[in-house]
């Protein structure tokens, strides 16, 4: 691909469909919310998702605290390296909390597990999760979302805090790249 080119993107889930799937998932979550949760977005590509989902759980009646934790294990790559790394790490104690974590992808879930095994290990009561996308396909680890918004078929996506090269996570839908001949 032309690095000046922009890519041609095919729409997977447009604003209308992520906004009503939110809220469904707002729901869901702050009728199991527990007073103190703490929820914990993964960075970067959840800003996005966590954003739009504290407020819609703000609106379902929730009042959780929030805090931001960026893990790595893509790097400047397309695939996992399958090695988690903690880039800047939460500021506050979780002993004795309830978390939710907020991903926008589980995929290979190392990345989901590192950070559930890690609030653990620091003390929290429990751990939840709470993912965006789905993609069972390439389980490494076996873990499985507390709660989700989509299940989506094994796709690289970008947009909607999702990256290609650093670029594009600001569009307001959730899309994939694809071939000239493959548009419709």
């Amino acid at each position: 691909m032309n690095s000046t080119k922009k890519p041609n993107i095919k729409v997977l889930y447009n604003e209308e469909t992520l906004a009503t799937e939110i809220e469904r998932l707002a729901k869901e979550i702050a009728v199991d919310l527990p007073e103190n949760v703490m929820v914990v977005s993964i960075l970067k590509g959840s800003f996005i998702f966590a954003a739009d989902l504290l407020r819609a759980i703000h609106r379902a009646g929730g009042v959780p605290d929030v805090e931001f934790i960026t893990l790595s294990s893509y790097g400047h790559r397309q695939t996992s390296s399958g090695k988690v790394e903690i880039m800047r790490d939460i500021t506050t104690d979780v002993k004795g909390r309830e978390i939710l974590l907020v991903d926008d992808i589980l995929e290979s879930g190392r990345t989901m597990a590192f950070a559930k095994d890690l609030m653990y290990a620091r003390g929290a009561k429990s751990v939840k999760t709470c993912v965006l996308l789905d993609k069972p396909h390439n389980r490494a680890i076996d873990i499985v979302p507390d709660h989700k918004a989509f299940e989506c078929e094994d796709l690289f996506v970008i947009g909607y805090g999702m990256d290609l090269a650093h670029g594009y996570r600001q569009l307001p839908y959730i899309g994939v790249v694809v071939s000239d001949d493959e548009e419709d």
